[in-house]
């Protein structure tokens, strides 16, 4: 009889365990490989043991660890110039995950007004089927139901309505939160003509655009953050998962003047911006950042979404629609099929993927998938769809 694992039972986890992992594969302790059209939901945007991020964290690891906050980290002036140069922001700050961003950046966009002596514009208006964490103030922000009562504090509206986003702001509203692309809730992307339409609205309504590209960013649409699409910039913007490649590391970028009232000791972190950290997210940086890599990224998603488009024409009994942008796909499952019977079916063929919201499996690959890669897991699918 197996011993009872003394990790808490919050998670059901596939019936798999990986020992190793290389390139966009991974290996379980029988030699099986793995083709990860998960990654980690979203996180080994390099794939697995990429050499520039192991030598980044060796050659760290022999340095220096940890010295909190309290001391000047060149690591952080390093990657967080990075992210400056490469986006709308003015300044950086550094956690250690993506709940921790979208906390950072509540923050910001509440202080933001209560700075200027407005502390009555707090609310934030989010959408409805988001996704942002699941700290307290996360979860409200998501709008997602459980450990009641509820924080307060935000307000919710359709996923893009602009019609309903523009009723729902009131004297009381400091800022509309938003992912580009909702994940967790089934791999719904948003217009670019709604994006471009709640920037507008946020200027002419003086309140803040936070966006939450979590998942979204670090190169998984074939531009580092995928709002660039709309051709326009946020006042706040969550970041982490592919930030990392695997390592721990969140980041809430904002302009200058939306962190007006974030002065010594409103924030802090104890792990955040260390230097382990930092030198393996400047290496992703670079990786990602270096000439042709983000046009190899576009090219291969839309090989992907091609063959996509023609697996649902020809397998419509087993997968129903697709959806989503650049390398962050979502196949809707045709009823009677459940998502995490599909993954279980394609987990046996070799094929990892992760179940989403709206019966969707999530198809978020290594940005370093080739056509090859395109091609196996396209027979895996069809293959699946063959036996449903």
């Amino acid at each position: 009889m197996a011993a009872a694992s003394p990790v808490l039972p919050v998670y059901k986890p596939f019936p798999v365990e990986f020992v190793r992992g290389q390139g966009c594969m991974l290996y379980d302790a029988a030699g099986k490989g793995y083709l990860d059209f998960g990654s980690g939901v979203a996180v080994n945007a390099l794939g697995h043991c990429h050499p520039a991020l192991v030598k980044a964290l060796g050659a760290q690891a022999e340095t220096i660890w940890h010295c909190s906050n309290w001391y000047p980290v060149e690591g952080q002036r390093r990657l967080g110039q990075l992210l400056i140069d490469n986006s709308f922001a003015d300044y950086v700050f550094f956690g250690n995950s993506g709940t921790e961003a979208i906390e950072c950046g509540i923050k910001v966009v509440r202080s933001y007004f209560s700075s200027a002596g407005q502390p009555e514009k707090f609310r934030i208006i989010a959408s409805h089927n988001a996704f942002h964490g699941r700290t307290f103030a996360a979860l409200a922000a998501g709008g997602k139901p459980g450990f009641a009562p509820a924080l307060d504090g935000f307000d919710h509206v359709p996923y893009g309505d602009i019609e309903a986003l523009k009723a729902a702001i009131t004297p009381a509203t400091a800022g509309i939160l938003l992912e580009p692309i909702q994940g967790e809730g089934g791999i719904f992307p948003a217009s670019l003509d709604y994006l471009r339409a709640v920037r507008a609205l946020c200027d002419e309504r003086g309140v803040l655009l936070f966006f939450d590209e979590i998942q979204s960013g670090i190169g998984r649409t074939g531009k580092l953050f995928a709002h660039e699409w709309a051709g326009i910039k946020p006042d706040v913007l969550a970041s982490a998962k592919g930030l990392g490649g695997g390592f721990p590391v969140g980041a809430c970028l904002m302009t200058r003047g939306a962190a007006r009232g974030m002065t010594s000791g409103t924030h802090g972190s104890t792990f955040g911006g260390n230097p382990l950290a930092m030198a393996v997210g400047a290496a992703v940086l670079h990786e990602i950042l270096a000439p042709g890599f983000l046009a190899r990224v576009d090219s291969v998603a839309r090989l992907l979404w091609r063959e996509l488009v023609q697996l649902v024409k020809d397998a419509p009994q087993t997968f129903s629609a697709v959806r989503g942008a650049g390398l962050m796909l979502g196949l809707e499952c045709a009823a009677p099929h459940v998502n995490r019977d599909i993954a279980d079916a394609l987990l046996a063929e070799g094929l990892l993927v992760i179940p989403a919201g709206a019966n969707v499996i999530r198809l978020i690959p290594p940005l370093i998938i080739t056509d090859a890669d395109v091609a196996h897991a396209i027979k895996i699918l069809r293959t699946v769809a063959a036996h449903g």
